[in-house]
């Protein structure tokens, strides 16, 4: 298969690059390095990558930045870092690739758990969150020609601890790789419509 990588030399990137990139061929693509380039919240730049990637079986988007800071700071401008990156940036990914992606592809979209276990500080990637989560379940039941969505929800991501450690007092990590098998399932798999928890559940 042919797999899009968005966000390939990050933390999670990396280890989805080392798990699937065993078996496919994977396409690295980064703001400023990589294969190809994109800015995910520039849709002009989205689809000049299209244009030069072509046909793909399957796209991973593992970026998409948030703001973190006390509720009563926030601004407009603030809160619409997160809702152009991390939200449409996703969503973007989605709609202008429905006309590369080969019938029966897969789009697999990255969320969090702050939409459902919020701590203080991510107000923005609460609402982020749930509304890819949302995006994602009901893109599943009108997309055409077989093509899939899911979206992976991890954990705070252990080797990421150094910087985002200080947001999740409490919170058990997981190690990317976990969070890369969440990945291969949803590119290897069957299923669509279906958020993938790694390392955490509604229960916990």
């Amino acid at each position: 298969m042919k797999v899009i990588l968005i966000g390939a030399s990050g933390t999670i990137g990396k280890a989805v690059d080392a798990e699937l990139g065993q078996r496919h061929d994977i396409v690295r693509v980064n703001k400023s390095s990589g294969d190809f380039r994109v800015d995910i919240s520039d849709p002009e730049s989205i689809r000049s990558m299209y244009s030069q990637v072509g046909e793909f079986d399957a796209l991973i988007c593992a970026a998409g930045k948030v703001h973190f800071g006390p509720l009563e700071e926030f601004t407009i401008e603030l809160h619409e870092k997160g809702l152009r990156d991390k939200l449409m940036g996703q969503v973007n990914l989605v709609q202008l690739g429905l006309a590369s992606v080969r019938a029966g592809g897969v789009f697999t979209l990255t969320s969090g758990l702050l939409n459902e276990d919020p701590i203080r500080l991510g107000t923005s990637a609460a609402l982020v969150n749930g509304g890819l989560e949302g995006y994602v379940r009901a893109a599943a039941i009108e997309l055409p020609r077989g093509i899939r969505i899911n979206i992976v929800s991890p954990t705070v991501i252990e080797e990421a601890l150094p910087s985002y450690g200080p947001y999740f007092r409490g919170v058990k990590p997981a190690p990317a790789s976990d969070a890369a098998l969440g990945y291969a399932k949803s590119v290897e798999g069957a299923q669509t419509g279906r958020v993938y928890r790694i390392g955490w559940s509604r229960d916990s």
